[in-house]
């Protein structure tokens, strides 16, 4: 029986203290990217979001050399993805007796790291990036001043 040789890694962090939204803005920017790529990316975004998505990313790839014996320039983000964890609730007290709920939301990041040398059906990594928007050509029109009775046809 032939064994197929392990093309992927991942890190996985949980219980991240942030919005999973404002990881989703950071990991939409890195999805598709390669390694070295995506450590330059998150060391210039000014989000604080990144460092701990730069420390997975870094740990995925520090699984993929110690796992698979793979080379830190052959790896791609090959999936990434953030899902919303548990909401730490607490009450802040106020005034008069009353009390304030504070919900901390939480999130739980993984990160999917391919070795794109051991891969034999390698797509390209352009066509692995989630594009957000689709092309949408929109026709502007423009108005003629002249004969829209504009600024100067007043009286």
């Amino acid at each position: 029986m032939l064994k197929k040789k392990k093309t992927e890694v991942y890190a996985l962090g949980q219980h991240i203290s942030m919005s999973a939204d404002k990881a989703r803005r950071v990991i939409d920017q890195i999805r598709g990217r390669s390694y070295e790529e995506t450590l330059m990316i998150l060391e210039l975004m000014p989000y604080r979001a990144c460092y701990p998505i730069f420390k997975l990313v870094y740990s995925a790839a520090a699984n993929a050399s110690y796992n698979m014996g793979s080379n830190e320039a052959n790896l791609v983000i090959s999936q990434a993805e953030v899902n919303e964890g548990s909401t730490v609730k607490k009450f802040k007290p106020r005034a008069k007796g009353r009390s304030y709920p504070i919900k901390r939301p939480t999130c739980h990041i993984t990160i999917v790291m391919k070795d794109i040398s051991l891969d034999d059906e390698y797509v390209e990594i352009d066509s692995l990036k989630k594009h957000k928007w689709k092309n949408k050509y929109i026709a502007m029109v423009y108005r003629d001043m002249d004969s829209s009775g504009g600024i100067w046809d007043k009286k």
